[in-house]
C-alpha cells in the first residue's frame, strides 16, 4: 500500500457516501475519516445522518473516525477539523490500513485535498475595538487582503468577520500556529446523480427522518441545555425543527421548508465541488445508479493501478 495515499468519497447529500465509503474500506482494509460539520456531535444522530450500522458490512465493523468527539453546543470549525483529521490520518497509515476520507463538508474536503493552512486565535478584546470605526465593507475588503476566502461564512455576519480577521492578525504574529497537513496524494471520487433523483432521495430520507424521532431528538437536546439559538446555527434539521418546537411553524411548515433548505443545500454542495474541480482538484465521478458493488470496484480498480504505480516513499 502506498504510505500516503488518501481516497476521497464526496457528493451532495443523500447520494450514498457513507455506504460506498465502507464498502471500499471493506475490500481495501481501510478505515474512514467524516467530513461532516455535524456528525462530530453527540446525541445529534438523526439530524445529521450518522448512518452508523453502514459501518457494519459482510459481517465486519468499519473503524470509522470524527464522528461523536464533540458536545453539542461547542464551537467547531475547519481549524480543528484539520487537527483532528491529521492525528486520525496518521493513525490509520500506522496501522498500515487505508484511510478514506467520507462526507459532504465541502470546505472540509478541500481544506484536505487542497491543504489549506488554517490557525485558530484566542479572543483580543483590543484587536476588536479597533475594528470597530469600519463598515463590514471595509472589514470585507481587509479580510481579502490577507487570505483567499475559501468559505463565504466568514463575510456573512460583523461577528464571524471580526473573528476572521482576529485569526489572521494572531496567525501574522504566530505562523508556528498554522496547521500544516502531512505530504500525501489524493484520489478523489465523487458520487453523480440525475438531480431529480437526489431529490426523491432527500424526500424519502426526512420523511423516515421524521418518522424515526427526528423531532424528539432536537427536544432532548433543548431539554440537555443547548440554547436554541444554538442549535439552529447548526442549519437545517436542526433550525426548523427548534423552531417548530418554540411554535414558530406548523408541522406541515417544517416538512415543507425543511425539504425546500436540503434541495438548496444540495445544489449548494455541488457547486462548491465544481469550484474544486476549477481550483485543479480532479474529482473521478461515478453513476450513482449502480449498484453499491459495481461502484466500490470502479474504485477499487483504480486505486489498485494506483497504488502498484506510486513513487518511493
Amino acid at each position: 500500500m502506498s504510505s500516503n495515499l488518501l481516497i476521497t468519497i464526496l457528493g451532495p447529500t443523500a447520494t450514498g457516501k457513507t455506504a460506498l465509503a465502507a464498502e471500499v474500506a471493506f475490500r481495501l482494509r481501510g478505515e474512514v475519516i467524516s467530513a461532516d460539520s455535524r456528525q462530530v456531535f453527540r446525541g445529534m444522530d438523526i439530524g445529521t445522518g450518522k448512518d452508523l450500522a453502514d459501518y457494519h458490512i459482510h459481517g465486519v465493523d468499519i473503524p470509522y473516525h470524527l464522528i461523536d468527539i464533540c458536545n453539542p453546543g461547542e464551537e467547531y470549525n475547519a481549524y480543528r477539523f484539520l487537527n483532528d483529521f491529521i492525528p486520525a490520518y496518521e493513525g490509520i497509515l500506522r496501522r498500515g490500513r487505508q484511510p478514506i476520507l467520507c462526507g459532504g463538508t465541502g470546505l472540509y474536503i478541500d481544506a484536505v485535498v487542497r491543504a489549506y493552512q488554517l490557525s485558530d486565535a484566542p479572543v483580543d478584546p483590543d484587536f476588536r475595538r479597533s475594528l470597530e470605526p469600519y463598515s463590514d465593507e471595509q472589514l470585507t475588503a481587509r479580510l481579502a487582503s490577507l487570505v483567499k476566502l475559501h468559505n463565504h461564512t466568514d463575510t456573512e455576519t460583523r461577528d464571524r468577520l471580526v473573528r476572521a480577521l482576529e485569526i489572521q492578525e494572531f496567525a501574522r504574529r504566530h505562523p508556528e500556529a498554522y496547521t500544516h497537513l502531512p505530504p500525501m496524494r489524493h484520489l478523489v471520487f465523487g458520487i453523480l446523480l440525475p438531480r431529480q433523483e437526489v431529490i426523491d432521495r432527500i424526500e424519502r430520507r426526512l420523511r423516515a427522518r421524521m418518522e424515526e424521532g427526528m423531532t424528539a431528538e432536537v427536544q432532548r437536546l433543548l431539554d440537555s441545555g443547548v440554547s436554541p439559538e444554538r442549535l439552529m446555527r447548526y442549519g437545517l434539521e436542526y433550525r426548523h425543527v427548534t423552531r417548530h418546537l418554540l411554535g414558530q411553524c406548523t408541522q406541515e411548515e417544517l416538512f415543507r421548508d425543511l425539504f425546500t433548505d436540503i434541495r438548496r443545500f444540495a445544489k449548494r454542495q455541488m457547486t462548491w465541488f465544481r469550484r474544486m474541480e476549477r481550483n485543479g482538484v480532479e474529482i473521478r465521478w461515478i453513476d450513482g445508479l449502480l449498484p453499491l458493488p459495481d461502484k466500490a470496484a470502479i474504485i477499487a480498480s483504480q486505486v489498485f493501478p494506483y497504488r502498484k504505480n506510486a513513487p518511493p516513499t
